[in-house]
């Protein structure tokens, strides 16, 4: 069953669409669209227990808060999109001084990224459009979650990625069956093409802050952590922060709607306090935040987190309210921070890729700078897996030792 879909917001001019009207940002000033539900409606048919009594492990469990008719694929990676764990982290709090921390591990999402959550919405609106093929412009992960779910679906699907994507991430795309073309730019230069392509072709355009039933996949996380929550403790994260790592912003805006429609539903109180975090060399959005603006200029991204280097982020105004209507805030941390906090996860069992590891990296300055405090409750999210980007990963670690295949040798080398 389908919650109604209302109609479409601008988040600038605040102006309404029907979804007849338009289809991706706001004709009049091109802001991002918010999906507008019908919440009297939901609250009318569904309860928060009739939610969590669902036998439905995925994101889809949450079909009555979104905007898209399920279109099928049951027993596919795309109805194993979402439902992901979140992990105790002790010995890291332990480390950091603080009395309760947990991890939130995307890269147990079908594609190995938070991503597959965003194209998984958008494939079911395309469906319901009869979109004959859907493209987007992607660093890798989004790119590789929407051939993953098209190829579950046997919807075509084409890719822009730039040609200095890492090759893991390649990889996954032309695995899936997807059409790939590598862009010899920037990701900002395969968002423009895809755009003009989707123009000219008719094509259905996934793109990343451009489409606004990308927001609503990723605000099944969300959803997800609001669950989690009741089932702790009542009362033991009140109030929780969240970390997540930032690049175009739409995936801390997605975390903001989330919430923002379990407040509308009054399903919450109140909501946890978001932090974003980028890198130094991709810091756009935190560099609006700390400005005390939403006037987001375009910067030279340079990184090595790759599924956030962006030069102009296109959800970028949403973003910086995520954070700030929360009260939550921004953080920046250097790419050696970065390769150090994926050495960190690892030691607990979870492998993320530079991306994933960059919101572990800002929790750990956070504590440093006294932003948040030892008895605070934090949850960070990790977007992706390490396995994306191997090469990255390297830089992390001490190489291993070589040895001869001799016990000889091995006492050595231990001695």
């Amino acid at each position: 069953m389908q919650s109604d879909l209302l109609d479409y917001q601008c988040s600038l001019c605040g102006k309404n669409y029907s979804i007849e009207e338009t289809t991706y940002t706001c004709p009049g000033d091109g802001g991002n669209l918010d999906v507008i539900l019908d919440y009297a409606n939901i609250n009318k048919q569904f309860q928060p227990k009739s939610i969590f009594s669902s036998s439905e492990h995925s994101l889809w469990r949450y079909l009555p808060l979104l905007p898209v008719n399920d279109p099928g694929g049951m027993g596919t990676p795309l109805h194993k999109a979402g439902y992901t764990p979140v992990y105790t982290a002790n010995r890291l709090a332990d480390k950091l001084g603080m009395d309760f921390l947990w991890v939130k591990d995307e890269s147990r999402n079908p594609t190995a990224s938070f991503k597959d959550r965003a194209s998984a919405i958008v494939l079911a609106r395309g469906r319901e459009i009869g979109a004959e093929v859907i493209v987007t412009a992607s660093t890798g992960n989004a790119g590789a979650a929407l051939a993953g779910m098209a190829a579950a679906i046997g919807q075509k699907a084409v890719i822009f990625a730039p040609r200095t994507a890492p090759p893991a991430k390649i990889a996954q795309l032309l695995i899936f069956g997807a059409k790939v073309y590598l862009v010899d730019g920037t990701y900002d230069d395969a968002f423009d093409l895809t755009i003009q392509a989707s123009d000219e072709f008719g094509w259905y355009c996934r793109n990343t802050g451009y489409n606004p039933f990308t927001t609503e996949g990723k605000k099944t996380a969300a959803l997800e952590i609001w669950e989690w929550m009741e089932n702790l403790q009542p009362g033991l994260l009140r109030p929780l922060s969240v970390f997540v790592s930032v690049g175009d912003g739409n995936i801390i805006s997605g975390l903001h709607k989330g919430f923002k429609d379990l407040m509308q539903l009054g399903w919450i109180e109140s909501m946890p306090r978001i932090f974003g975090v980028q890198a130094e060399g991709s810091a756009a959005i935190a560099r609006a935040y700390f400005e005390g603006t939403e006037n987001i200029t375009a910067v030279t991204a340079k990184t090595i987190a790759d599924s956030i280097s962006v030069d102009l982020p296109r959800d970028g105004v949403r973003a910086v309210r995520a954070a700030r209507e929360s009260g939550g805030g921004y953080i920046v941390v250097s790419d050696e921070a970065i390769l150090s906090a994926i050495a960190e996860l690892g030691r607990i069992g979870i492998f993320a890729e530079p991306a994933g590891a960059t919101a572990y990296a800002g929790l750990v300055k956070a504590i440093q700078s006294d932003l948040i405090k030892p008895d605070e409750p934090v949850l960070v999210i990790n977007t992706g897996s390490g396995l994306k980007d191997v090469r990255a990963a390297m830089q992390a670690v001490i190489e291993p030792v070589i040895i001869d295949p001799t016990l000889e040798a091995l006492k050595r080398v231990i001695d």
